[in-house]
């Protein structure tokens, strides 16, 4: 199955540029966009898997608010601060080649087939984020404390569910019980 894409960037010769490299890959590109303006509600609706933007139309990435797990990741071509780009997924230089795109891409989102190899034990990560979610905290709380993005909370508490099987907030707060990860 494609992974969905939606592209922010105002250079038009840029966008057409990737659509070329993208072109009969792993990727369906859903929407352009030159703007960054009600990007929240243009992710809802368009529900991609990544979002390739241009960093300096956003800045900090972990300023978003978005409900399903998405792989922001940053479209270089000039000079962009090491510690905003660090706020990113991944990073896509447009000098790239097109096979070092694409495999960016790939990895920025990968697909189920890569998370069912995966040892099903949780990481300590996994296993923080999970222990915060018990205690009640949001998404956006989880990663202030943990101090990373609300999209790697949001990928952390995907792989949690795909490891245990549970979707409920109150069927992982039982587990970390039974787990003696926390006190009941």
């Amino acid at each position: 199955m494609k992974k969905r894409l939606l592209i922010v960037e105002p250079a038009e010769v840029i966008v057409e540029g990737l659509r070329a490299v993208l072109d009969e890959s792993r990727f369906k590109i859903l929407d352009t966009e030159s703007s960054a303006d009600n990007l929240e509600e243009r992710i809802a609706m368009s529900r991609p898997d990544i979002l390739l933007i241009n960093p300096t139309l956003l800045g900090n990435p972990r300023h978003m608010h978005v409900e399903r797990p998405l792989a922001i990741v940053a479209l270089v071509y000039q000079y962009v601060e090491r510690d905003l780009l660090k706020q990113y997924d991944a990073v896509v230089d447009i000098r790239d080649s097109r096979a070092v795109i694409i495999d960016t891409l790939a990895q920025a989102a990968p697909g189920e087939e890569e998370v069912a190899k995966n040892n099903y034990e949780l990481t300590k990560r996994e296993t923080a984020v999970l222990v915060q979610l018990a205690q009640g905290k949001t998404n956006k709380e989880i990663a202030d404390t943990l101090n990373v993005s609300v999209h790697t909370v949001i990928s952390h508490r995907k792989n949690i569910t795909h490891k245990t099987g549970i979707k409920s907030v109150a069927g992982l707060t039982v587990y970390a019980m039974l787990n003696n990860l926390i006190k009941g």
